[in-house]
């Protein structure tokens, strides 16, 4: 390596231990007894057997991998299959399957984007929304969390013929819900897409019949023209992969212009038989989504009378979904609460900057549908006495 590139990455290793912004991967081992709230596992499906057998099935058929990009070899009936109970499951008209979720987001952003395209990003929009804005070419505008006035007025300034309104259905940190018809109305009224991330909804999200459907289903963004989702498989249905849905135009579009499709390989057969296993539990099983909101509150009123810390007021729990945020004073005292939990047996997600902006380093607690009481119990005491601790 040249001395020049040693130096600059000696300074930047500097600079992060400097920050406390050092990220080590943190190893899982099989059959850990710790009680966990980091992972994105919500309804428990990652180790369902009735996955695992599936993705057994497409292996000794399809083999272990995809083979080739989804346009020369790389499509079998199992993702046609997929693509089909995704579209009935949200209520989309036709969907189109990626090896992941991050690749459906640069995927669709840069296929619906370029110079007559103009994007109105809310500021909390997930990395890989982000990245495919910068890949799109088009002129971007952050506007402030859920500021419906902000977005407004840029769709009504704009000069650009095209534009696409980005938004999470539930966030991915904060866990709050975006206002999804107040969106759809703005949508309408000025012309403009509204690209809806339903990574943290799917499996969680709905309402009566539509329980764990996600955000959308059920309503009237369900297949309205105006409206495209994109889907993680790695969440909720406990596989791998990513998803874009819409209408079949859209999916055209993506077949033939999307590069994270066109040019990456098919996602693993036994990722789409395991996707697809998933997708019938979610229609039969609603109690999983029920258990997430019901263990979700119970972590809420576990934590929500631990008043303060450094002399920070807690923030109001949000419970649109599985996430649970727990702001920390400093990046440093966020990744020491999370490593102290981790100690003693409760895994919690630390976000730092540049995963979350200056200023809003948090721990989140996701909670899962095969959480028991006595897990919750001891998480919340646990939790509640490192964060006493913590400065």
């Amino acid at each position: 390596m040249s001395r020049s590139m040693t130096a600059w990455l000696e300074q930047q290793a500097a600079v992060r231990e400097r920050r406390g912004l050092v990220r080590t991967p943190m190893t899982r081992l099989g059959g850990d007894p710790g009680v966990d709230l980091a992972s994105n596992d919500y309804l428990g499906l990652a180790t369902d057997p009735r996955l695992a057998e599936a993705a057994r099935e497409a292996i000794g058929r399809w083999g272990t991998g995809a083979t080739s990009s989804r346009l020369v070899a790389g499509t079998t009936a199992l993702h046609l299959e997929l693509e089909s109970g995704l579209a009935d499951l949200t209520g989309m008209e036709s969907a189109l399957v990626f090896s992941s979720g991050y690749l459906a987001n640069l995927g669709v952003t840069t296929a619906l984007g370029g110079p007559g395209t103009l994007i109105v990003a809310d500021e909390h929009c997930h990395a890989s929304l982000i990245d495919g804005f910068r890949l799109s070419r088009s002129r971007v505008e952050t506007v402030p969390h859920n500021d419906l006035g902000a977005t407004g007025h840029q769709l009504r300034t704009r000069t650009e013929p095209r534009a696409l309104i980005a938004v999470e259905s539930i966030y991915s940190v904060f866990g709050d819900a975006a206002p999804l018809p107040q969106l759809l109305a703005l949508a309408e009224e000025h012309d403009a897409m509204l690209l809806v991330d339903e990574a943290h909804s799917l499996g969680v999200a709905g309402n009566g019949a539509f329980q764990g459907r996600g955000s959308v289903a059920g309503t009237e963004l369900a297949a309205h023209p105006n409206v495209v989702l994109t889907a993680t498989l790695s969440k909720s249905l406990g596989s791998q992969g990513g998803a874009v849905l819409g209408s079949a135009l859209l999916r055209e579009h993506l077949v033939n212009r999307a590069r994270s499709f066109i040019f990456d390989t098919g996602l693993a057969p036994s990722s789409a038989a395991a996707a697809l296993a998933a997708v019938g539990i979610i229609r039969a099983e609603p109690w999983r989504a029920a258990a997430v909101h019901r263990n979700a509150s119970s972590l809420t009123a576990g934590l929500v009378r631990f008043l303060q810390w450094s002399g920070t007021a807690v923030e109001p729990f949000q419970q649109a979904g599985a996430v649970q945020s727990i702001p920390m004073s400093s990046a440093a005292a966020a990744f020491a609460a999370s490593q102290a939990a981790h100690r003693a047996g409760v895994r919690v997600g630390c976000f730092r900057p540049p995963s979350v902006p200056d200023g809003v380093s948090r721990l989140r607690l996701t909670a899962r549908a095969t959480l028991t009481p006595h897990d919750i119990d001891y998480a919340c005491a646990t939790l509640r006495r490192i964060l006493e601790e913590t400065p």
